[in-house]
């Protein structure tokens, strides 16, 4: 005996009560197998819901078009810092500066290494340090770092915070949407229960074919097990 799945996924679910809209305009309301009170209820909820999934759809297109020019400023960020101390630690190589000077920057005075620079956080926190650092640094010492200057350096920076920012800011919009539509599901599929509850209890007096036949008209959706299947299988091989 198959048995009946309620829809699984948000656009099965607004399919399943849009068949109930489109029933009620097609045929008078007591040529309907389901009640006047619950089609009131889809009708006040389906907008809703709707309206729900086009907001969270709206966020996620929104949050994946400015990832790419998020993860770009990223790298560009990441990139003139990362050439920064490089150019820094050449010159202290050369002698023009002393390797004291590190300290400005948050390194330890032999200190040579390139910090990790591959999360959002890391280059935060080194641009801030690089950027603070070397304008202190030029303060007392009035020999600034040519290739890249630390305005450059700022540049960059700065595109990769406000890129950071209105990602997140983004991000915060996709997780409030997919919460709306999360908190909505629970009523949605009672609605969709609940009809198709009237419509199987209205063709209750038919044979189990031909309720499952009627059903399927409201949107009602019926599945084989896999053995139901195969029985099925071998009596139209049979046939």
């Amino acid at each position: 005996m198959p048995y009946r799945r309620l829809p699984n996924t948000d656009a099965a679910r607004v399919r399943a009560l849009s068949r109930v809209l489109e029933l009620s305009k097609k045929y008078e309301p007591d040529m309907l197998a389901f009640k006047q009170s619950t089609l009131i209820k889809v009708q006040a909820f389906l907008p809703n819901f709707e309206q729900a999934r086009m907001m969270q759809k709206e966020a996620k297109d929104r949050q994946v078009s400015n990832s790419k020019e998020f993860v770009e400023s990223f790298k560009k960020a990441k990139l003139y810092i990362s050439h920064f101390l490089q150019v820094l630690n050449m010159t202290i190589i050369r002698g023009e500066l002393k390797p004291s000077v590190r300290k400005f920057y948050g390194i330890g005075e032999k200190d040579t290494r390139i910090p990790e620079l591959n999360t959002e956080k890391d280059v935060v926190e080194w641009g801030r340090k690089v950027i603070k650092g070397e304008n202190e640094r030029v303060m007392k010492t009035g020999n600034p770092i040519l290739s890249p200057r630390i305005a450059v350096v700022s540049v960059y920076y700065d595109k990769f915070l406000e890129k950071l920012n209105f990602q997140k800011m983004l991000q915060s919009i996709s997780l409030r949407a997919n919460n709306k539509i999360s908190s909505m599901r629970p009523e949605c599929d009672k609605l969709v229960s609940q009809v198709w509850n009237e419509v199987e209890a209205y063709y209750a007096s038919e044979t189990a074919d031909r309720k499952r036949q009627q059903a399927a008209r409201y949107g009602v959706i019926y599945v084989y097990r896999p053995k139901e299947k195969e029985a099925l299988n071998t009596m139209d091989i049979a046939s």
